[in-house]
């Protein structure tokens, strides 16, 4: 008996999916989509028992109760730092490769992390979403208003084990370390220049891109740093909101008011290693080291004869018939454009 070839093939079932009646977002099967409709809801039914935080997901709330309890079950595989949640190490792992896959439209700064992006372009937009509560001042981020905030309180719980200076934040702990150590974990791949710290290796690398990704809207001078971007803005602007308590002076910057306040104290907090002399400024101290080491990090573009600071090279390049300086940079990474 001969069978038929008339046969219809069996027809491939579509998976039935399960959308959201307020976002039109689908879900493969029904309590993911139960369970997403609560972001819409605002209801947070997992609480946790050691604060009053709630959260939409259990394992939110597990890692959350983490916090609390410092387990740390997650270590990376180099240097066995451990970690309360998976997501960190992939994100730690990146201090190791160096990979920054979020690079910023504006500038050539690349960021590790999607969040750190963010942060960053509020530098460009000005943007300031976080308010403190006792002074109203507006923030970037969270990080930066915690760390404001104790200013308030002046609260700085992480102390130097070496010489007792004790800092608001474990980041700032962690830096100030190394200049006791010596330690300079980021290296220029250009030139094996290296640095303390992450911000320092990325501005460096603009001397060999060319890039300055600050300039003034008024004069045109060209900043490296924004920091010193926003203190030369405030020179048109003549505000001077940061005033001494003892002489009534005031400042542009709050940097240049700390500065003033140790000529009235007579503090110095930024001692020489290789003789006795000590400075106000970290600025000063490296300057005065370069007369110990013969260290003269400003080349001229034009001859390549080096000078030990910016203000020399501005001298030396009248010679050359160029006068006017168009970037002000750090004296960590200097490099002076004239035109």
């Amino acid at each position: 008996m001969t069978q038929s070839n008339n046969s219809t093939p069996p027809t491939k079932t579509t998976p039935k999916r399960y959308p959201c009646n307020v976002c039109n977002k689908d879900y493969s099967n029904y309590s993911n989509l139960q369970s997403h409709k609560k972001s819409h809801s605002g209801e947070k039914p997992f609480e946790c028992k050691y604060c009053d935080k709630r959260f939409l997901h259990p394992h939110h709330l597990r890692e959350h109760i983490r916090r609390h309890t410092g387990e740390k079950p997650f270590a990376c595989s180099l240097c066995n730092k451990r970690f309360t949640i998976r997501g960190e190490v992939t994100m730690h792992m990146r201090s190791h490769t160096g990979e920054k896959p979020y690079a910023c439209t504006f500038c050539d700064k690349k960021c590790s992390t999607h969040s750190d992006l963010k942060v960053h372009i509020r530098t460009h937009t000005g943007e300031k979403p976080f308010d403190c509560g006792v002074c109203g001042k507006k923030f970037a981020s969270a990080y930066i208003l915690n760390a404001h905030s104790k200013t308030h309180t002046g609260e700085k719980p992480y102390i130097c084990n070496v010489c007792s200076k004790s800092f608001a934040q474990s980041s700032q702990l962690t830096v100030h370390y190394r200049t006791h150590t010596g330690e300079r974990p980021y290296t220029c791949q250009h030139c094996d220049q290296r640095f303390t710290r992450n911000t320092e290796l990325t501005i460096h690398m603009r001397e060999h891109t060319g890039k300055v990704p600050y300039s003034c809207s008024v004069c045109n001078r060209g900043f490296v740093y924004q920091s010193h971007y926003q203190a030369h803005m405030v020179k048109h602007s003549g505000e001077k909101p940061y005033k001494c308590v003892t002489c009534d002076k005031k400042f542009t910057t709050a940097s240049y008011l700390q500065e003033h306040i140790r000529k009235h104290t007579g503090q110095k907090l930024f001692p020489c290693t290789h003789c006795d002399k000590s400075f106000t400024r970290a600025t000063f101290l490296q300057k005065h080291i370069r007369k110990h080491t013969g260290e003269k990090p400003y080349p001229c573009g034009i001859c390549n004869k080096r000078f030990s600071s910016s203000n020399y090279l501005s001298t030396h390049m009248k010679k050359h018939s160029i006068t006017q300086p168009l970037v002000i940079n750090n004296t960590n990474m200097p490099s002076v454009i004239m035109q």
